[in-house]
């Protein structure tokens, strides 16, 4: 009598497998920011990174082709934060908040994350020393700034900046290095009320009152 293999199990059903998916990559991601803010970007393994998230290094490389490749998943993870912010405060205003207000309102929104900005403080020394990761943020950072400058175009009428900075895309690269430098003080002295004292003053003088 001849014996019947048994039939293969059937396929995790796609939406499934697209949902675990989706959960080792945010766990990778979270472990990436723990352990970075922790050990510093120079310092890390993969495979501290895998321990962390509790996984094996072939599940970090069936997400992520390298820890750079990581580190640009949280940069765009961190600047849609900070666009959903500044998106926030503009539609909450509803187009009805005078300039200095609104200015005043987005300082207060933006986030000023002590590890995060260590971690992409360090990053971008890394990326200075090799020209296709310094092209790579290059354009991550213009995908930020021109989802200010989209932010900045639909307040036009509310802000009145100086002649210097007066085109839309000049104003978004002068907040953005507003913000980088009000970063790096506080990364030096970590006292966030005056960096948001600074931050609203800088803002201020940039887009009008």
């Amino acid at each position: 009598m001849t014996s019947v293999s048994p039939a293969p199990p059937d396929p995790p059903a796609p939406s499934r497998v697209t949902r675990r998916r989706a959960q080792t990559r945010a766990r990778l991601l979270e472990a990436g920011y723990r352990v970075w803010a922790e050990r510093g970007f120079w310092q890390t393994k993969v495979e501290e990174i895998c321990a962390a998230a509790g996984y094996t290094r072939g599940a970090f490389y069936s997400n992520f082709d390298s820890l750079d490749d990581l580190f640009f998943a949280l940069y765009d993870q961190q600047a849609d934060r900070v666009t959903g912010l500044v998106a926030s405060v503009f539609t909450d205003a509803g187009g009805t908040a005078a300039g200095t207000g609104l200015i005043q309102q987005t300082a207060a929104a933006l986030p000023l994350d002590r590890e995060w900005l260590m971690i992409k403080t360090e990053y971008l020394l890394h990326a200075a020393r090799n020209p296709v990761l310094a092209g790579r943020l290059a354009a991550h950072r213009g995908q930020l700034r021109a989802a200010i400058e989209h932010r900045l175009s639909q307040a036009s009428s509310q802000l009145h900046p100086p002649p210097a900075i007066a085109a839309i895309p000049d104003a978004a690269r002068a907040v953005i290095a507003a913000y980088d430098g009000i970063t790096v003080a506080y990364l030096l002295d970590n006292d966030e009320e005056t960096a948001r004292s600074w931050l609203t003053q800088l803002l201020t003088a940039l887009l009008g009152q």
